[in-house]
């Protein structure tokens, strides 16, 4: 057996605000998870306003609740009361830096057999907080040692 390393660099469908599941299309990007028997996929968003995590992946009620809750912690300024230094970028750009921060730009999942080692109701999420779609680009590395 031997140990290999990769990267590959792939861009996520424009979706529009929400928490968004992707697990199916991080599986299609990457056919050489497939070569993997056992190793570690790591995803890294190359962004600063949208989140990647690991959750629910059976009922779409969990995304809903995720992405109003979120935005009761970090409210965009609608009407422009200066609640954030920072709005050169638009009134939904702070809280979506501060919701980025929160969640996070990464997740690792183990590789066993071919195949992403998931939970029974895990699934990867890409979590968009900008209001506009926005084409969001993955840098995934793939570890392991090969069938």
């Amino acid at each position: 057996m031997s140990i290999t390393y990769t990267q590959h660099q792939f861009t996520l469908p424009s979706l529009g605000r929400g928490s968004h599941l992707v697990t199916d299309h991080v599986l299609s990007s990457l056919p050489q998870i497939k070569e993997i028997e056992c190793g570690l996929l790591h995803l890294f968003l190359q962004h600063t306003s949208c989140a990647l995590s690991m959750n629910e992946n059976w009922d779409d009620d969990v995304r809903l609740d995720m992405t109003d809750s979120l935005d009761k912690l970090a409210p965009e300024d609608k009407s422009h009361k200066g609640i954030y230094r920072h709005d050169a970028e638009g009134s939904d750009d702070m809280p979506a830096h501060i919701k980025s921060s929160l969640v996070g730009a990464s997740v690792s999942v183990p590789i066993s057999n071919g195949k992403l080692a998931t939970g029974t109701w895990q699934g990867i999420w890409f979590m968009e907080f900008r209001n506009m779609k926005q084409r969001r680009k993955v840098m995934a590395t793939i570890q392991g040692e090969k069938i």
